[in-house]
């Protein structure tokens, strides 16, 4: 019988995925663990890329492919149905550690199935502030998670506060730049040629529903699509991601196809994406990569609305409201600056020797299922 530790990474989009590659190949390539992926989510979705060929292509194994959706507005039933799925997986393969990532309603289900069958649960990337229903969800699986990995010490701060015992709160950077300066990204005129992009000068668009504004997002989604062409520049468009207002922007999408300015992907690899991202000109929209990749490759960028409003922490950063002329004024404005000095907010790019280095000690397999608040010292 193998001694091995059973992991199991959870991945329900290609942005997290993203997040989880190096750390699910580093112990992938570890003799004392076993690893598995559950992917479901936006990877299972054709119309968003079926992106679960990716985790293939990047040569893991052990994939269990999972269908959750319901419908957009029902991210209840969604979070449900994974529960649901997730649960008969462990009940039969029984994991010693689950790895979640995140905000999504894949890392909720992850934290709840987990906790609840007695599996130890390690969150990537809590203690963070965003706003919208992503910080709800965010830190609710903080308080399911027993172990965290945490991009900052301001994120580990946070989840101190939240009473969440600092031996178990690991600060290891965001795990995405582990791949941003790694050796093994496409070069930029491969990742042209391999999407068929034809311009080499673009702006990246990626932008999200909000969904506690759903309301606006039909609106706001024509006026950023009417910006971007009055504006005259070439953009790569990349779908947004799969929550409730999805549509309109979907929709708003219809108009940029055929025209010779607007490239669309449904989905882009995540190497191919840091690739075209480090050449870009810009990055606009509502994506945390403007937030969390953009600044480490001295890319200026357009942050619209409130999805990213807590995490716009830099001042190469342009925030804007939903008006087709802020869109404008900003488009003009960020095509005059220069690439600031990159910044690292987020770790060194080592994220997964450090993931590797306590999952090593054998006190980690003995941390404790049974959370215990820390409380305020109110003496």
């Amino acid at each position: 019988m193998s001694n091995k530790k059973k992991i199991l990474f959870l991945t329900g989009t290609r942005a997290d995925f993203g997040k989880l590659k190096s750390l699910i190949s580093i112990t992938r390539n570890h003799p004392d663990f076993e690893v598995h992926i559950f992917a479901t989510g936006m990877h299972m979705h054709r119309k968003y890329g079926y992106t679960v060929l990716e985790i293939h292509k990047s040569g893991f194994d052990n994939i269990f492919q999972y269908i959750n959706y319901t419908t957009e507005a029902s991210m209840d039933l969604t979070l449900a149905k994974t529960i649901e799925g997730l649960s008969s997986y462990i009940q039969e393969n029984k994991p010693d550690l689950l790895v979640i990532h995140g905000d999504r309603v894949e890392a909720l289900a992850g934290a709840i199935t987990g906790s609840m069958n007695n599996i130890l649960v390690a969150h990537i990337e809590g203690g963070e502030v965003s706003g919208t229903i992503d910080e709800l969800i965010r830190h609710s699986v903080s308080k399911m998670s027993h172990v965290h990995y945490v991009s900052n010490e301001l994120a580990k701060r946070r989840l101190v506060q939240m009473g969440e015992m600092e031996a178990n709160i690991h600060v290891i950077g965001s795990p995405d730049i582990d791949l941003m300066f790694s050796d093994k990204l496409p070069s930029f005129s491969e990742a042209l040629a391999y999407y068929q992009i034809p311009f080499e000068q673009f702006g990246v668009l990626m932008f999200h529903p909000v969904t506690t504004e759903e309301d606006k997002m039909a609106a706001a989604s024509k006026e950023l699509v009417d910006a971007a062409i009055e504006s005259d520049q070439n953009f790569l468009v990349i779908y947004p991601n799969n929550d409730l207002g999805s549509r309109h922007i979907l929709e708003a999408y219809e108009r940029l196809k055929g025209s010779p300015k607007f490239s669309v992907f449904p989905s882009l690899r995540f190497e191919f994406f840091l690739a075209l991202l480090k050449k870009s000109l810009f990055i606009l929209g509502n994506s945390s990569a403007g937030i969390r990749e953009a600044p480490y490759y001295g890319i200026p960028a357009i942050n619209i609305g409130s999805r990213q409003q807590n995490r716009a922490l830099h001042s190469e950063i342009i925030n804007v409201g939903y008006n087709k002329a802020e869109i404008v004024e900003a488009l003009q404005r960020v095509i005059e600056m220069d690439r600031h000095e990159p910044l690292q907010l987020f770790g060194s790019g080592n994220s997964d020797q450090l993931f590797l280095e306590t999952l090593l000690k054998p006190d980690f397999w003995a941390t404790s299922k049974q959370k215990v608040f820390k409380d305020l010292d109110l003496s």
